[in-house]
């Protein structure tokens, strides 16, 4: 008989898919569950809807309900403990009645440039436009109405804990994506918490969610927030649940990836590096300082951008596919097209594209629009029009990593890759190696990625022994037998993907272009 007592669940809501993920004590996924949704530009505001959001964690739940009775014949009435993450950053305001105030305004928007100049100069330390601070103080400069009536600002992924616990809290690594941590205190940066107090008269420790670093309690499952999730009344309250995490910190956790010189890549609607450092780093716009979910520095190169203009161009071509009376697979479209890429020419053969579905901050445009173009006597093939398009979706990242390692001189040994860019064995994990110059590992749960990662750190909250750090918790009870591929890039591929990137950077103008005119 199935013990779901010893199972823990994680959930987290990404950019383009809500997905459930219950593990066993063993931390290997023995179910899950799923539901796919898309953010929507509504008033020039990238958002989702708190209907769509409560619609998707239902829909969620309910397939891995169904999983978890078709696989074990049990109703999933409970388990050992929860963790709720979703994309980090945004703004969600909400008054003492709990209102909300204003839509919810996610981390694609490039709307808070005027804000994070002004609080980047003032507390000396890169605070980027998708930030939760940025947002606020952007519209305290617009004077938006609402802004005096806040009692609580929160994240998606501190709003839909906030909902299953009653608790405002949330882990140091979320956290860190909205306001400066100070990871000495494992807190918000006092003397930067001050200084908005006197630029703006708000006081940020009233209204922002307490910070927790891993292992501790966020809170336990409450009647109201056991129907949010399981509206048939199946599952039971007082559940423990973790503290909730953004995807980077859930990223970090699946990847093995909290020691100091790890670092971990991960790739979907958009794409981030994480490298856990010994100390902050300089202030670079590129780059932001955010934290592990233990509350360890980690330097974060973040894109808006990447798999989405890949996601559309295989719409298209299943779309020719149906036209020409043969059933399109998306799955194995995706396979067979990546694996083309392959066999193209290092350096693409001289088409370029461009995937800036939106704004993206590390090549300073506030717009984004996709682009294609190729020379009159380009190699126009299927392979190097796939492999311009997968290179095109780490080119931002590399600008920015090469801040990190030639201005910062941080190391890169070995990196992890997770996400749904990995999931085509060798593809992803090759085009990255070229792109950094240095091994990309992929475990075999890579395509579980966020909840994956939220998971284990519910059970590390639950089933930790006495004094054991998150660090040693992953390397000795969860990784320790865990199977993955390390793969090199050939010499070929990092001297293409570089000859690519030059050409990449003297065509922004292109699309710097493109955005005044379309």
């Amino acid at each position: 008989m199935m013990n779901l007592e010893k199972t823990v669940l994680g959930i987290e809501l990404g950019s383009t898919r809500i997905k459930a993920v219950l593990i066993d004590e063993k931390h290997i996924p023995i179910a899950q569950g799923d539901f796919e949704w898309e953010n929507q530009l509504v008033n020039g505001i990238w958002t989702y809807s708190m209907d769509m959001v409560r619609t998707g964690i239902q829909t969620c739940f309910a397939r891995l309900r169904d999983d978890v009775q078709a696989k074990f014949g049990v109703p999933l009435d409970t388990v050992g403990a929860i963790g709720v993450s979703a994309m980090m950053h945004g703004y969600l305001p909400f008054d003492r009645d709990a209102k909300q105030l204003a839509e919810f305004r996610t981390w694609r928007n490039t709307i808070t440039g005027e804000a994070a100049e002004k609080l980047t100069e003032l507390f000396g330390f890169n605070i980027p436009q998708r930030w939760s601070i940025a947002h606020l103080y952007q519209a305290y400069l617009n004077k938006e109405a609402h802004v005096g009536s806040i009692a609580y600002l929160t994240t998606l992924a501190g709003y839909i804990h906030w909902q299953l616990t009653g608790e405002k809290v949330m882990g140091v690594g979320e956290a860190s994506g909205m306001f400066p941590i100070d990871s000495g205190k494992l807190d918000y940066n006092e003397e930067m918490v001050q200084k908005f107090k006197e630029l703006t008269g708000i006081s940020l420790r009233d209204i922002l969610p307490k910070v927790l670093p891993a292992g501790e309690s966020g809170g336990t499952l409450t009647e109201a927030g056991a129907r949010l999730l399981d509206p048939s009344g199946t599952l039971r309250p007082g559940i423990p649940v973790a503290p909730c995490e953004g995807d980077a910190g859930t990223g970090m956790a699946a990847t093995n990836s909290v020691r100091v010189k790890t670092g971990n890549v991960s790739a979907g609607t958009s794409d981030f590096a994480m490298i856990v450092t010994e100390k902050p780093l300089g202030v670079h716009r590129e780059i932001d300082m955010v934290t592990t979910p233990a509350g360890a520095p980690v330097a974060m190169v973040h894109c808006n951008n990447c798999t989405s203009d890949i996601n559309a161009w295989v719409s298209l071509f299943a779309e020719y596919a149906e036209l020409m009376g043969i059933p399109a697979n998306k799955g194995e479209m995706f396979v067979k097209l990546f694996n083309k890429a392959l066999e193209g020419d290092p350096d693409c053969g001289g088409l370029m594209s461009f995937n800036y579905f939106s704004g993206e901050g590390v090549t300073d445009l506030d717009e984004g629009r996709p682009v294609f173009a190729r020379t009159p006597n380009a190699k126009f093939t299927l392979a190097n029009f796939m492999r311009t398009h997968i290179l095109s979706a780490l080119a931002t990242l590399k600008i920015g990593l090469d801040i990190l390692t030639q201005t910062e001189q941080v190391p890169i040994d070995k990196l992890y890759g997770h996400g749904g860019f990995f999931k085509t064995p060798l593809v992803g994990q090759r085009m990255l190696s070229a792109a950094v110059g240095a091994p990309v590992s992929v475990m075999e749960t890579a395509g579980e990625g966020g909840p994956y990662g939220m998971a284990l750190l519910s059970a590390y909250m639950l089933w930790k022994e006495k004094g054991e750090s998150l660090a040693d918790y992953l390397d000795n009870k969860v990784f320790a037998d865990a199977r993955s591929s390390t793969l090199m890039a050939e010499e070929a591929d990092i001297a293409g993907f570089s000859a690519f990137l030059e050409r990449y950077k003297k065509a922004l103008p292109m699309e710097k272009k493109a955005t005044e005119v379309l």
